[in-house]
C-alpha cells in the first residue's frame, strides 16, 4: 500500500532553500539534494513506519549524503510533511517548529 503525501506549504520554502544554500556552494549540488529528498520521500510514501518517531506523533527520515532530516506524522492513510530541517540544528528549535506547524495546520484545514 502506498500512502498519500501531503505538504505543509512551509516545506517547499525548506526544500528550495537547501537547494539554493547547495546550489551556491557547488552548481548542481542544489539538484543532487532535491533528487535525495525526493528519493527519501518515495521511501516514506511506501512504508512510513520503518522510520522511528521522534517527538510525539512526528517521524523522521535523514536523508543520504546531506545533512537533513524530513518530519512527518501518520494519519490514517495520508502522510503529513511537516518539514526539512538541517540536522545541526537546535533539537529544542527543531520541536518547537514541529509543534508551531502543526497548530498552523490544525487552524487552517490543510
Amino acid at each position: 500500500m502506498r500512502y498519500n503525501l501531503r505538504f505543509l506549504p512551509c516545506v517547499e520554502d525548506d526544500a528550495v532553500a537547501g537547494y539554493s544554500w547547495y546550489e551556491e556552494k557547488a552548481p548542481g549540488c542544489g539538484d543532487d539534494f532535491l533528487r535525495i529528498f525526493y528519493a527519501g520521500l518515495d521511501q516514506i510514501e511506501i512504508n512510513p513506519f520503518q522510520y522511528p518517531k521522534v517527538y510525539l506523533e512526528f517521524r523522521r527520515s535523514l536523508l543520504r549524503k546531506f545533512p537533513y532530516a524530513t518530519y512527518y506524522k501518520i494519519e490514517g492513510d495520508v502522510v503529513i510533511v511537516f518539514g526539512l530541517f538541517h540536522c545541526a540544528r537546535n533539537p529544542q528549535s527543531i520541536r518547537l517548529g514541529l509543534r508551531e506547524r502543526d497548530k498552523d495546520d490544525k487552524d487552517i484545514g490543510l
